[in-house]
């Protein structure tokens, strides 16, 4: 046992765990790496973690410094739940609602709390929380706030920062705050305070004031992770809102304990109209005309996919898919307006569209036969427990997300890459926003395939930038994307997100490796050699 083990084993009230299977299993999450942590903790008070980070500040003050990585359920598919020294395992004790406000759709939680619990009891008050991600039953909030969690409702409802009206975070150093909007007066005496928090304040307000106008040039896709979110933490009229810097940050700023967020009505009663398309060009045109009726969901899933469900899992789909040649692309448009006449208005627009641009039309006003046809757009999923010999599914490129004007090219060009490195791969996604998934199948255990996998996410992100896109969705950028920041913004704009991060984590102790001064050499430093989901077949995994 170590001494760090040793010494917050006798001064927390969580558990501190060091043991070899323990350590294993906290070495992966739902990304290509494996990197193996010191120790396990699982705080069960906010002053467990207040003590954590204090005596890691205190230890790196010395030169001996001990990294902290705040984990939910490890679903994180860039890589963003791992690290070498102290794993928060969040789930085991800090998971409560601890107030919910039905009236006003206000709900206080705690950061280890399960996503799908939280959905499920606001549901039954007539509320949601639409950012929930594919994952929410094997995920937490804390998760989803890490990342700023995006889902197939985002194109209408938005991304997780919206439903944030405050947090509760340990920064770098211990020291609790509450991060929510401050009016100018409030910052200019937060700046006054001679507190770590005091310190944040100066140092940010003064570096969002001196780059007004490069801040103004980040990606303004409808959902942009990559980097740190500078563009909505300061307002014209001087109030500050830190929450919006701490949500998407991945716990490279602070640790998240408490969030409370305020739910969005909710209802089941949904219409759907699906497309079969013979052209992906044809696809994305028919997606950029259907978001103008602002649908609630608006799903794409490629022939490609379909094809490999077709090889893997020929059952899966029976009695729902044409039994037509397979289509190039299947587009999914659901309406969740209140009015039923208002929907069957919307859908009547939708078909219309659709059949300007595909060659078959299906429409259904019913639940369960429209959870049957979703079916298709859930088949994505079998990439994730399929494989192909010993080649997997690998979620390297697997969260882009271009402008809609750019779709149609973007979905083109990127079938001509994949073509021209023999390359077949599955492709499906959250069309309305333009967040693209696609996962080639290669064998980590070979080097070849290692390295092309490398080269093909150079080329990739390459791609998604000249089509004016982010490099990171609702995945974030974690350690997978963390190397093409630098391609995305280039090196004056990087270098203000590294300024960030030294404010706020001047020792680098908290979850280093993640989001800044990452390489594409540390991607095949801690790259598995095997790729496995087995940590989450307890559940269905979705994507």
């Amino acid at each position: 046992m170590s001494k760090a083990t040793d010494y917050l084993q006798n001064h927390l009230e969580g558990e501190v765990v060091a043991s070899v299977d323990v350590r294993d299993y906290f070495s992966t999450d739902a990304s290509i790496f494996k990197v193996t942590p010191q120790m396990v903790v699982y705080p069960r008070t906010e002053q467990d973690i207040r003590k954590v980070a204090r005596f890691t500040w205190q230890l790196a003050e010395r030169g001996k410094a001990i990294s902290i990585t705040s984990r939910g359920g490890g679903s994180d598919l860039g890589g963003g739940a791992i690290g070498r020294g102290i794993i928060l395992a969040f789930p085991a004790h800090l998971n409560k609602i601890l107030t919910l406000d039905s009236s006003r759709g206000v709900v206080t939680v705690q950061a280890g709390l399960n996503f799908g619990h939280l959905q499920q009891t606001l549901q039954t008050h007539g509320l949601h929380l639409p950012p929930a991600p594919a994952s929410l039953e094997y995920s937490t909030i804390g998760g989803a706030l890490a990342n700023n969690a995006s889902s197939d409702q985002s194109v209408k409802y938005g991304v997780m920062k919206d439903y944030v009206r405050q947090l509760r975070v340990v920064l770098a150093n211990g020291e609790i705050i509450e991060a929510k909007k401050l009016s100018k007066k409030e910052v200019n005496k937060k700046m006054g305070e001679s507190t770590f928090e005091g310190e944040v304040y100066r140092a940010l307000t003064g570096l969002l004031s001196d780059h007004k106008d490069l801040l103004k040039s980040q990606t303004s896709t409808s959902i942009n992770n990559a980097g740190y979110d500078l563009k909505n933490v300061m307002s014209k009229d001087g109030s500050v809102d830190l929450s919006q810097l701490f949500v998407g940050s991945q716990g490279t700023l602070g640790i998240i304990t408490e969030a409370i967020v305020e739910a969005a009505s909710y209802n089941p009663k949904k219409s759907l109209a699906i497309g079969y398309f013979d052209d992906l060009e044809k696809a994305g045109e028919a997606v950029v005309a259907l978001k103008k009726l602002i649908p609630s969901s608006l799903e794409i899933v490629g022939g490609s996919l379909l094809s490999f469900v077709h090889k893997t899992s020929p059952n899966l789909l029976k009695g729902i898919l044409l039994d037509e040649s397979a289509p190039q692309a299947i587009v999914f448009v659901q309406f969740d307006n209140r009015a039923s006449r208002t929907q069957h208005l919307q859908i009547r627009k939708a078909k219309k569209i659709l059949q300007k641009f595909s060659y078959h039309q299906q429409v259904s006003f019913d639940l369960v036969e429209q959870e049957r046809l979703l079916k298709i757009r859930q088949s994505a999923s079998a990439v994730l427990w399929e494989s192909m010999g010993t080649k997997k599914a690998i979620p390297a490129i697997d969260d882009s997300v271009v402008p809609l004007k750019s779709l149609p090219e973007f979905l083109k060009k990127a079938q001509e890459l994949f073509a021209a490195n023999y390359l077949d791969v599955p492709m499906w996604g959250h069309a309305g926003d333009g967040n693209i998934h696609m996962q080639p199948f290669f064998d980590l255990n070979e080097v070849g395939d290692r390295q092309k996998l490398i080269k093909i996410m150079e080329e990739f992100y390459q791609l998604v930038v000249s089509c004016d896109g982010s490099i990171s969705g609702g995945y974030n950028d974690g350690r997978v994307r963390g190397p093409y920041i630098r391609l995305q913004y280039g090196e004056e704009m990087y270098q203000i997100f590294r300024k960030v991060k030294q404010i706020f984590d001047p020792y680098n102790t908290l979850n280093p490796g993640v989001k800044i001064d990452v390489l594409e050499k540390d991607l095949l430093q801690n790259m598995r050699q095997s790729y496995s989901l087995s940590h989450f077949f307890t559940h269905l995994p979705r994507n």
